[in-house]
């Protein structure tokens, strides 16, 4: 596209975390932005009240991506209220880690319906939806090539993510929409650090050459690149944030 001004991007599970840090990223360049949440709705407003104390635009949304409906109202809402919809970025996700042998349904099943089928609600109503020149950015994860043991099932869904994003690319040729996924390294947020001793955050940040973690804005920096106009010639692919580490 070839500026942000008046361009909407719904970014789903943009409460807190990567999310939020890409919300507001996109808001600072000129994107009006839809703060999806699934249930946060006080962290989602206080998110809305940032940007506009910025001087960007948002309103937040309720929407949980596992329920399809749930996700056409999310589309209905954002035409209703700004006209049409530019851009997705495809946010919302939970990790959780046991190993293959030791997870059971549930585990399984709640991975499942909201990284992947979320995604795959999303990525449908975006690609009926979408206006000329649009952008969907899924995000995936590195993990997807690390191979770590207990990462499995969520490596899975984040793999199902990548595959379904080369293939829309293609399913939206002469539509001028583009889409890209965004996998990131280890990242500060509270769903990598939650749950891990100090000596493991500190083994994995030393990982990448570059010996950090990534941050939310580092994240944030390359969802931007994709949704704005030097990401243009972008598609199809998958960029991987992750400072090196594979």
């Amino acid at each position: 596209m070839a500026n942000s001004e008046n361009n909407v991007a719904i970014v789903t599970g943009a409460s807190r975390g990567i999310g939020a840090a890409i919300a507001e990223r996109l808001a600072a360049d000129g994107f009006t932005v839809v703060v999806n949440y699934a249930g946060n709705a006080k962290a989602a407003e206080e998110l809305v009240d940032r940007i506009e104390a910025a001087g960007g635009k948002a309103l937040a949304a309720q929407a949980d991506v596992s329920d399809a409906a749930a996700v056409t109202r999310l589309f209905d809402r954002t035409e209703a209220a700004l006209g049409g919809v530019d851009v997705l970025v495809n946010n919302a996700g939970i990790m959780k880690l046991t190993t293959i042998a030791e997870g059971d349904e549930a585990f399984v099943d709640n991975q499942i319906a909201i990284n992947l089928k979320g995604s795959i609600n999303t990525m449908r109503e975006a690609a009926r939806r979408l206006r000329t020149g649009g952008r969907i950015i899924n995000l995936s994860s590195s993990v997807v090539g690390l191979y770590q043991p207990t990462y499995g099932v969520y490596a899975a869904t984040k793999a199902g993510i990548e595959a379904m994003t080369h293939v829309l690319s293609k399913e939206l040729r002469g539509r001028n929409i583009t889409v890209n996924a965004v996998a990131p390294g280890p990242t500060a947020t509270s769903l990598f650090l939650d749950g891990k001793p100090q000596a493991v955050v500190d083994n994995m940040a030393k990982l990448a050459p570059l010996e950090r973690l990534g941050q939310p804005g580092d994240i944030a920096n390359a969802i931007a690149f994709l949704a704005g106009p030097d990401g243009a010639w972008i598609n199809g692919q998958v960029l991987r944030a992750n400072g090196g580490i594979i």
